[in-house]
């Protein structure tokens, strides 16, 4: 098991950016595949992106493709989510996962954080 906190959310405006981070306990960090989820007021949970433990391999989501990217210090247990040209349809709670399968199912992660509002006015 290991225990993730985010934290770095905000109000931001339309346009701007915003760096989310996740800082996960245990010493095991780099083993586990690391995920971002959002969920909008009254929408489902949906899947931003996922970073394998080394690193090397990312995949994103196609609603934030070329805006959002990720990146992780194993050194320090820390995953990043940089978020550019932000838009008001990225507002939500933005939750941090880890699992050790990479998937877009929130299914296949079984460690979460309390999530962070991230806030883009128009």
């Amino acid at each position: 098991q290991v225990q993730l906190v985010e934290s770095g959310g905000g109000l931001v405006q339309a346009g701007g950016s915003l760096r989310l981070s996740c800082a996960a306990s245990g010493r095991t960090f780099s083993s586990y595949v690391m995920a971002w989820f959002r969920q909008a007021p009254g929408k489902e949970r949906e899947f931003v992106l996922w970073i394998s433990g080394s690193g090397a391999t990312t995949y994103y989501g196609d609603s934030v493709k070329g805006r959002f990217t990720t990146s992780r210090d194993n050194a320090k247990n820390t995953v990043y989510l940089e978020m550019n040209n932000l838009k008001s349809e990225d507002t939500a709670v933005y939750y941090c996962a880890a699992g050790r399968v990479a998937e877009r199912s929130s299914a296949a992660y079984n460690n979460w954080g309390q999530g962070t509002q991230v806030t883009v006015s128009s």
